[in-house]
């Protein structure tokens, strides 16, 4: 999925905050003046799932899956700000000369929905379970950012995706992307990590971070000579160290990726 490292919010609802509390089996306590003082600091977590799966509209099929509602507040949320982008957009096809015109767009829970497999595996990442799902199954898009995607390609845009999935999930990746129906999911605009073989216009190499690997990529693509007008993510990192001109936060209460 994303950057390996990420930090699931409802799991760490769930052992609070590791540093000021005690670690597993060894009995470690560890001063915190951010740690909670009484449990009443702390949202439960059964209270706080159940507050994810109302926001997505949680529905459930015949085979037990769960999958976000059309009609739900998420779905509303995301709607709003799809409707805010295209009208950037347009404005700037209309109105930009020059460099070729881009948009970047994150995959996990920005382009397709990671929401069955976080309930799946009760929001704690594993990445045994996590390659295997991607490689079994496809997840469906993110409500209309498919539908943007393919619009903002026929306005005259490139469309390129850079995600923290691993360079080993390429054609898994691609596969999905394709299947609910995205433009361009091919080696040229899709950019995933590679630290075993880091590209060369990445200083930071094999140890990039979040915010270092996603900026130098869209760098990259500058270098090309396209113009980034506009960068979605549903992770503050996703969209932070600039190259483009305008940022689009997708909602996502399920994990953070610092």
């Amino acid at each position: 999925m994303l950057d390996k490292s990420r930090s699931k919010s409802v799991a760490l609802l769930a052992i609070g905050v590791l540093a000021g509390g005690a670690f597993a089996g060894g009995g470690l306590a560890i001063a915190d003046a951010k740690a909670p003082r009484t449990d009443r600091q702390i949202t439960n977590m059964t209270n706080e799932v159940a507050n994810i799966k109302a926001y997505y509209g949680d529905t459930v099929d015949a085979q037990g899956e769960h999958w976000p509602s059309a009609d739900s507040n998420y779905a509303k949320q995301v709607a709003d700000i799809e409707k805010d982008a295209k009208r950037f957009l347009a404005d700037k096809a209309r109105n930009t000369r020059g460099p070729k015109k881009a948009i970047v767009l994150d995959v996990d829970d920005t382009s397709l929905s990671t929401y069955n497999y976080e309930l799946e595996t009760t929001f704690v990442y594993n990445p045994a379970s996590n390659s295997q799902y991607i490689a079994t199954k496809n997840m469906p898009a993110v409500f209309g950012m498919n539908d943007l995607a393919t619009w903002a390609q026929q306005q005259g845009y490139t469309v390129f995706f850079i995600t923290g999935r691993p360079e080993a999930q390429r054609s898994d990746t691609a596969r999905n992307l394709a299947a609910v129906g995205y433009p361009s999911a091919d080696q040229e605009h899709l950019f995933l990590k590679n630290k075993a073989n880091p590209p060369a216009y990445l200083a930071c190499g094999s140890t990039c971070t979040t915010i270092e690997y996603k900026s130098g990529t869209r760098a990259h693509i500058e270098s090309l000579g396209y113009r980034i007008v506009a960068d979605f993510g549903d992770q503050q990192s996703d969209l932070t160290g600039g190259h483009t001109e305008r940022t689009y936060k997708i909602p996502n209460p399920m994990y953070y990726i610092p």
